[in-house]
C-alpha cells in the first residue's frame, strides 16, 4: 500500500549517446535517489520524457524501475497518452510489471471537455486494480481537471490522491477541504512548495528532485514539521533552481541539473534539444551557485 506522503520525484529518463534506452544509468539513478530517503518514485512523468517513448520502451522502462525500487519505494507509473485505448493498454502493463500505483493525465493534444475527462479516468480505472493519482496541469497539457471533477472521481475508490500543477494554491485549498477520507493532494508547482504544505497538501512530486534530493527531502520534512524558520532557509536558496519549474524547458534544465550534479545525463529526445547559448549559461550559472550555496542541513537538523 502506497502511503501517499512524502516526496517523490518524477524521475529522468536516461539515453546513450544515440539516445536509445539506457536502462542500467536510469536503475542507478532511481537506488541513488532511494539511499537518499525518497518516499516513491514516478516513472514515465513529465521529467521522464513520456511522449517520447514507444510503449515497448515505456514497458522496459517501467520493467527496469520496479527492478530498481526491489520494494523499498513505492512505483507509481505515468500515464499519458493520446488516446484512452493506449493509456488503458498501458496501466494493464504496469500492473503486468508491479507498478504500486497510476499517476494519469487527460489525454493529450485534444482539449477535452470535462465529460470527455471524467471518462477517460474512468476508463483507465475500469481495466486496472491500481490505485490512481490524478494530475492537473492545464498548462502543459491543455485539459483542465477542475476542482468539482476532481471531487467528483474522489468519490471513487479508484482515485486517491491528485497533483495539483496548475499553479494556483486555491485549489489546493479547494480540494482538501472538499474531499474527506484518504484522498491525498500532492503539490507539483515547485514555487509554491511551502504553501501547498500549509494549506494541506500531503506530498510533493518534482522534477528537481533528480539533481537536489537531499535538500528537497528537507524542505519538505521541516514545512510538514512546522519548522518554518528551517524550511524557509532551505526554500530562500531553493528558490532561483525551482523558478526553473515554470519553464517551457524544465526538462533540460533538471537533467542539466542532474548531470551537473553527477546525477545522469542532461540527453533529451527531439524534439527536445539540450540547452545552448545564452540560456545555458543563465541555467548553469544558477545551478553552480546552488551548489556552491548548499545549505548546512546536518546543522539544521540537531537545531
Amino acid at each position: 500500500m502506497i502511503d501517499w506522503q512524502g516526496v517523490f520525484p518524477a524521475i529522468a529518463t536516461q539515453f546513450r549517446e544515440d539516445l536509445s534506452l539506457d536502462l542500467e544509468a536510469t536503475g542507478r539513478g532511481i537506488s541513488q535517489l532511494i539511499a537518499d530517503g525518497v518516499d516513491g518514485i514516478v516513472a514515465l512523468g513529465t521529467s521522464g520524457e513520456n511522449f517520447t517513448l514507444d510503449h515497448d520502451e515505456k514497458r522496459a522502462l517501467l520493467a527496469a524501475a520496479r527492478n530498481a525500487t526491489r520494494g523499498r519505494a513505492p512505483l507509481l507509473a505515468g500515464i499519458a497518452e493520446c488516446s484512452t485505448g493506449a493509456a488503458q493498454a498501458l496501466a494493464r502493463d504496469a500492473a503486468k510489471i508491479g507498478c504500486d500505483g497510476l499517476l494519469a493525465v487527460p489525454g493529450l493534444v485534444y482539449k477535452a471537455s470535462g465529460r470527455e475527462i471524467l471518462h477517460h479516468y474512468r476508463a483507465i480505472a475500469r481495466v486496472s486494480s491500481l490505485p490512481i493519482m490524478i494530475y492537473n496541469n492545464p498548462g502543459t497539457y491543455g485539459s483542465d481537471v477542475t476542482v468539482d471533477m476532481v471531487g467528483e472521481l474522489a468519490a471513487e475508490p479508484a482515485f486517491v490522491a491528485l497533483k495539483e500543477s496548475s499553479g494556483e494554491l486555491s485549489r489546493v485549498t479547494a480540494i482538501v477541504q472538499g474531499t474527506k477520507g484518504g484522498f491525498r493532494v500532492f503539490c507539483g508547482a515547485d514555487e509554491i512548495i511551502l504553501e501547498s504544505i500549509a494549506a494541506g497538501a500531503t506530498g510533493w512530486i518534482s522534477g528537481l528532485v533528480n539533481a537536489f534530493p537531499k535538500e528537497s527531502i528537507a524542505l519538505f520534512a521541516f514545512a510538514r514539521d512546522g519548522r518554518l524558520e528551517e524550511a524557509r532557509a532551505i526554500f530562500d536558496w531553493f528558490r532561483p533552481v525551482l523558478a526553473l519549474d515554470s519553464r517551457t524547458t524544465l526538462v533540460q534544465c533538471l537533467k542539466l541539473a542532474a548531470e551537473m550534479n553527477g546525477r545522469g545525463s542532461a540527453r533529451v529526445r527531439a524534439p527536445r534539444l539540450e540547452l545552448e547559448g545564452a540560456e545555458r549559461r543563465a541555467v548553469v550559472g544558477i545551478i553552480e551557485r546552488a551548489m556552491e550555496t548548499r545549505p548546512e542541513l546536518g546543522a539544521m537538523s540537531a537545531a
